[in-house]
């Protein structure tokens, strides 16, 4: 077991004992389990598995942010994240609709490009882990 705390500038979501964590990390998907080597590592927007102590797993919609391990204690810290459970799935298609709408105008020097793209993978990422 070790202790995991998930925060977002907002609150904290999640914070207790864990078995095993997979999170989406910059070059692919990690597990940590108990007694992991440190690590300090960058998030994409991907789902977060968590099984706790119970051995009941969770997942949330992460939208980036950074993961750090160090003597048993996971941290992530969090841009945006969301149960799967909880997810409004009509905002996400909104969300996933204007941001393909941006992007059909990539020419447009008011468009910032990189935001919409931002924007469109954490709405795929939430419809996905909704459905």
């Amino acid at each position: 077991m070790f202790k995991l705390s998930v925060v977002t500038p907002e609150r904290v979501v999640f914070e207790q004992s864990a078995r095993s964590i997979i999170a989406p990390g910059s070059e692919g998907y990690l597990g940590i389990l108990t007694d992991h080597a440190p690590l300090i590592t960058a998030l994409i927007p991907g789902k977060l598995s968590v099984t706790d102590d119970a051995s009941q797993t969770q997942d949330f919609a992460l939208s980036g942010g950074f993961l750090e391990v160090a003597n048993n204690v996971v941290t992530i810290l969090a841009d945006a994240i969301e149960r799967a459970s909880e997810i409004d799935i009509e905002r996400a298609r909104r969300s996933e609709a204007r941001a393909r709408e941006r992007l059909s105008h990539r020419s447009d020097p008011a468009i910032d490009v990189a935001r919409a793209e931002g924007s469109l993978a954490r709405a795929l990422n939430r419809i996905r882990l909704a459905e």
